[in-house]
Formats: C-alpha cells, sequence, structure tokens
C-alpha cells in the first residue's frame, strides 16, 4: 500500500538546488544576476578550488534591509517579481529562489546593507539552517560567500569535473554576463585561476566590451546588427563569414539582457551564414534580442538558459534577415586575421631548419630590427671602374636597362643587374580601389594586386565563383522559372502537414513549386522549381512541411534553390589554371568590390588575402 507524506523543508530545498544549481558556476550565475538585479556597477568574484571550496561575489549594489535580508533566504520570496503576472518578468532572476536552495547545499554567509540603514545586517545558512540575524559594519553593497558546495549532497560532488573545469566554466559565465552589461566594472580572481578584469564602459559600448572579453580579431572583423520587426528588435555584432571558428563557444545570445542557449536561436545564426561559411565552421557573434516580457516566456528551464518566443518565425526571420542583410553590406570585407595567418606562415617556412638547435635564431633575426645598407655589406655590388656596378646608381636605385643581350640586359655596352621585367606602372585611382591595381597572375590562379598600403592576393576560382553564385540569386529572386509535370504528383501526408502546406501555397509558388489539395490527407504537385530537374517531391514536400511545423517558414526550398544556384556557380566560374589578361584581372576586382559576400566563396573560404606593407617590412626584418 502506497504512502503519501509531505516532504520537509529542507528536502523540498535541496530538490530546488538539483534543478537550480546544477555545479559552481550555476552559483555564480544567480549570484551575479542577482547584483545586477540590485543595480551594482562594480562586482568582484573570487573562487577558489573551481568554486568547490569557495565562491564570494561582492556589488556595491542597493543592498538590503534586514527585513528584507530576512526573507531572502526564505523559499518563494522574491523582489523581483511584483505582481502575479509570470509573464512579466523584467528582471534576470529571483533572489529568494536561489539563496535558500544555494543554502540549502553548501555553507552561506549573506552580509548587506541598505543606504536607508546605519549598519550592515548577516546571516548565515549552512545545509538549510538559517542563524539569526546579526548587524556588521560594512560601507554598503552585498557580499555573499558560498563555501563546501554540496557537502550536503555527496553523491552530487562527485558528479562535478576537474577544479580547471568547473573554474573554466564560471569564467565562461562571467564574461556572458560581462558581454550584457558593459557599463558594469566585472573582476574575477582566485587561487586557482589567472585574474581577469573588466573595466566599465559608457553603457551600450558592446564593441568596446567585446574586445575586452573577445579580443581585438572579433571586435575588428564584425558587423553591427540593428534590425526591428514587429516590436522585436535585435542588435549586437556578428563576426564576417571568414572569421571562423571550430565550434559554437564564440555565440553569445541574450534575450532581454539575459544569456541564454536556445537552440531556436542558435538554428536561426546558423541559418544566417549558410551562404558565407562552410558547414563544419562556426561563425563568432554577440546577438541581442529585446522585445516584450509577455512575448518570451522564460521559465521553461529551471535556469532560464532556454526560452520560448510566442511567435518563433518572427525571432527566427528577423534573426536570418539581419544576418544576411549584414553580410550584404559588408560587400567584399574579409578577415584580417587571414593576412596575419599568411604572414605567420612565411615567417614559419622562412626559418632555418637548424632554427630549433639554434637558441639565438629568434632574437637575431625576429627581435632585432635588421638595418641593411648594401654600400657596406661585405658582399656588395662592385663599384669605381667595374662595369658590371654601372646598373646601379650611388643612391642603390637601378637605371633603366637596354636592350637584353644574352642571358643579362646591356648598358652602354656592358652587362646591368637590372633585369626588371617591362610592366607599366599602376593607374592611380586603380591603387586607391580598396582591391588595388592587378600587377600580375601567379601559377596562372591568383591575382596579385596593389594597393596604396599594402598587396591583395586574390584567388580567381574563388572569387568569380562568388560572383556568379550571387549573379544567379539575383535571378532567382526576380523569378524562378517552373516546369509543369504531365502527371502531377500526389502525395500522401498527414492532414495537418497537408494543412500546413496549402496554408503557405501562395509563398510556395512564389519559389515554383505550385501546390493544391487532392482530398483528405493528400496534395499535388503541378509544378516544380525547374533548376530542381529530376527531384524526389515526396521527400522534398515532407522537409517543407516539418519546416513550418517547427519554424513557421518554409526554408528547405530555398536552400534547395540556393545549393544548386552554388553548384552551378561552382562549374560556371573561371577555373584556376586560366591564364587572364590584365583587363580581365581588373574587372574581376572591380566587380569584387561591388558584390555582396565577395569576401568568401561559396563554401566559407577566403577569396583573398590582404598584406600590409608595414607587415610584410616586419617579416624581413625593416621593422
Amino acid at each position: 500500500m502506497s504512502v503519501i507524506i509531505q516532504l520537509s523543508p529542507v528536502t523540498i530545498n535541496r530538490i530546488a538546488a538539483g534543478e537550480v544549481v546544477e555545479r559552481p558556476a550555476s552559483v555564480v550565475k544567480e549570484l551575479v544576476e542577482n547584483a545586477i538585479d540590485a543595480g551594482a556597477d562594480r562586482i568582484e568574484v573570487v573562487t577558489a578550488g573551481g568554486g568547490k571550496t569557495l565562491l564570494r561575489v561582492v556589488d556595491n549594489g542597493s543592498g538590503m534591509t534586514a527585513a528584507d535580508l530576512s526573507l531572502a533566504v526564505e523559499r518563494h520570496c522574491t523582489s523581483k517579481l511584483l505582481e502575479d503576472d509570470l509573464l512579466d518578468i523584467r528582471t534576470l532572476g529571483f533572489r529568494g529562489e536561489a539563496l535558500p536552495s544555494i543554502g540549502s547545499v553548501a555553507d552561506l554567509r549573506i552580509e548587506t546593507r541598505h543606504a536607508s540603514e546605519d549598519n550592515g545586517w548577516a546571516i548565515t545558512v549552512s545545509g538549510g539552517s538559517r542563524s539569526d540575524i546579526a548587524p556588521v559594519g560594512m560601507s554598503g553593497g552585498t557580499r555573499i560567500e558560498v563555501r563546501n558546495l554540496f557537502f550536503s549532497t555527496p553523491a552530487r560532488l562527485k558528479f562535478l569535473k576537474s577544479e580547471r573545469a568547473e573554474a573554466g566554466a564560471i569564467t565562461d559565465v562571467v564574461k556572458r554576463l560581462a558581454l550584457a552589461h558593459p557599463e558594469i566594472r566585472f573582476s574575477l580572481s582566485g587561487s586557482d585561476r589567472s585574474s581577469l578584469d573588466y573595466p566599465a564602459l559608457d553603457e551600450g559600448d558592446f564593441r568596446g566590451r567585446a574586445l575586452q572579453v573577445m579580443g581585438a580579431d572579433f571586435a575588428e572583423n564584425s558587423i553591427e546588427i540593428d534590425a526591428l520587426r514587429e516590436g522585436v528588435r535585435l542588435t549586437g555584432l556578428a563576426g564576417l563569414g571568414t572569421l571562423q571558428k571550430a565550434n559554437a563557444q564564440s555565440q553569445h545570445l541574450f534575450v532581454n539582457g539575459r544569456p541564454v542557449r536556445d537552440k531556436l536561436l542558435l538554428g536561426a545564426i546558423r541559418a544566417g551564414y549558410t551562404d558565407v561559411m562552410a558547414r563544419d565552421r562556426f561563425p563568432a557573434a554577440v546577438l541581442f534580442v529585446d522585445l516584450d516580457p509577455h512575448e518570451v516566456d522564460v521559465n521553461v528551464h529551471p535556469t532560464k538558459a532556454d526560452v520560448r518566443f510566442r511567435d518563433p518565425g518572427l525571432v527566427r526571420g528577423l534573426l536570418v534577415g539581419a544576418l544576411r542583410r549584414a553580410h550584404a553590406d559588408a560587400g567584399h570585407r574579409a578577415a584580417s586575421t587571414h593576412g596575419a595567418a599568411t604572414l605567420d606562415a612565411l615567417a614559419a617556412a622562412a626559418r632555418p631548419a637548424s632554427a630549433a638547435a639554434s637558441p639565438t635564431w629568434q632574437a637575431t633575426y625576429q627581435s632585432r630590427p635588421l638595418t641593411f645598407d648594401w654600400r657596406t655589406a661585405p658582399d656588395r655590388p662592385l663599384t669605381g671602374e667595374d662595369p658590371a656596378a654601372r646598373g646601379f646608381s650611388e643612391d642603390g636605385s637601378s637605371f633603366d636597362a637596354g636592350p637584353p643581350q644574352g642571358r643579362f640586359p646591356v648598358v652602354d655596352g656592358a652587362v646591368s643587374a637590372d633585369a626588371r621585367p617591362g610592366l607599366a606602372d599602376a593607374p592611380a585611382e586603380s591603387v586607391a580601389r580598396p582591391l588595388g591595381a592587378p600587377r600580375a597572375q601567379i601559377h596562372e590562379t591568383y591575382i596579385v594586386a596593389q594597393t596604396e598600403t599594402g598587396l591583395v592576393i586574390v584567388d580567381q576560382h574563388a572569387a568569380h565563383e562568388r560572383l556568379v553564385y550571387e549573379r544567379l540569386k539575383r535571378e532567382i529572386a526576380r523569378g524562378v522559372e517552373t516546369q509543369m509535370l504531365l502527371i502531377p504528383d500526389i502525395v500522401d501526408m498527414p492532414e495537418e502537414d497537408v494543412n500546413r502546406l496549402l496554408e503557405r501555397a501562395e509563398e510556395l509558388a512564389e519559389l515554383g513549386l505550385v501546390v493544391e489539395s487532392f482530398g483528405p490527407g493528400a496534395i499535388a504537385v503541378r509544378e516544380i522549381p525547374a533548376l530542381l530537374g529530376r527531384t524526389n517531391t515526396a521527400a522534398l514536400l515532407r522537409d517543407i512541411a516539418d519546416d513550418l511545423a517547427e519554424w513557421d517558414q518554409a526554408t528547405r526550398l530555398r536552400e534547395k534553390l540556393d545549393a544548386i544556384a552554388a553548384t552551378m556557380a561552382c562549374h560556371g566560374s573561371v577555373r584556376a589554371g586560366r591564364r587572364l589578361r590584365l583587363e580581365e584581372m581588373d574587372a574581376l576586382l572591380r566587380e569584387m568590390e561591388e558584390t555582396p559576400n565577395s569576401g568568401q566563396c561559396n563554401h566559407g573560404r577566403p577569396t583573398f588575402v590582404e598584406l600590409k606593407l608595414s607587415d610584410i617590412e616586419r617579416l624581413f626584418g625593416r621593422r
């Protein structure tokens, strides 16, 4: 016979802790979010033992009165929800929900002072047992210490990772919250880590905070996003398609200021980079979605890491469209990191094989600037009456060479050291263009162009492939040619999928797919896009129906058309190994400057690499 009992408050708190407090990073997240909600502009986090031994969060926020502190460690008490509307959540968390959960599985001490009181107050909670409130001296704000996490639930303690892994998770939490709040100073220190300090910036200076947290590569190679649709606003920074990562750890998403890892938003980012990134690579982004709190449910997950939108199709469409427009506006831009990677590769190739056995090579040939003067070199060109020296002037420049005779040019009947080909000067107006003036073609594959500040190396096949692809996409946008089927394809489908497809029949017709009802649970396909050729219409319809069910958008057909256009562009572009005239090279560069997304090919690879003259001079020791 079953017996129903009521759980004790301590057990209830430990169950709640299991939902909210998964690991030390979860505790840091709750406490730092409380500090942000309290209006703090300086937050300090200290850890030890990966957060298992010690977690300390100190802020200069508004603090709590004695009465508030007493309620803060009780269940179902909060300062974040002033009405009974659970959807009207405009803060990051519920202070009264996290603290009792933490206190039930750790030693918790809170010290706080409100500006309206003459002194501060302190309380301790250990394994669910609380002490009386006692006065304490402090200037203001709140100081919370969590020690011996999970001492009362040792089974959970066994499932934690190493101290280094837990410390890394805490660092990730602090970085995400710092990205969302550039106006707050964040510091992170402890015996188990290297210290971090992010000084406060102007409110809304997300690029400056991205520079602090994610580094100069992202800050310099990202595009500003600012889009609005039906009350939903998207802002932030999105990395260029050529700034690629091995995983999705550099994607930071925020909904109403709350860090989330929502699958809908992550999928939308992937869709927004479809044309500019390979499938096995990931973009970097810091994106903020702001909308009415009633339009999003943040309580679908205990830690609020996932959210649910009232209109997911609207949010996804906004995100995908904004990213694609941003890439188009970026034009021919490509990540500057490729130039640095090229120089690193050249430097490595120039390093002698014996460099590993010679520790002085680095200092001699890389660290020390090279001040070379050919006049004083032991192997300098001959001077005086020697006729072989007549190819050089005293300032180091060469004279014009005469007609060649044998292997070397001849000047005034003597052999000259000037063996330059007779290239015309680059037009100044072309050199001033972003991709410069074409000067040569190497291995009939790469175009070398001269710019005002350096040089550009262009992969002619990859560049032309992108140009053809964008041209095909524009033709598709103007109207997709259709192929009428001699005998309509009848596809049996669940009735709800049939209804979804028929509701979007006009939208599908614009993409070249004409469908109509064929009785209950069946649909007839009358026309298909001509680009598809012979295709499995049943599989295509089922994929589209799945897209409509999940995203409320028929994305699969558009992706198939784009994929076919990409294949046609690859086969119809200028191939490597084709010799180009100077006029053709110039026309290719000028069209790249005017074409969206021309900085990368259809597979996500860069179409050109830019090398600054200052970097090249550094490579040769001139700087």
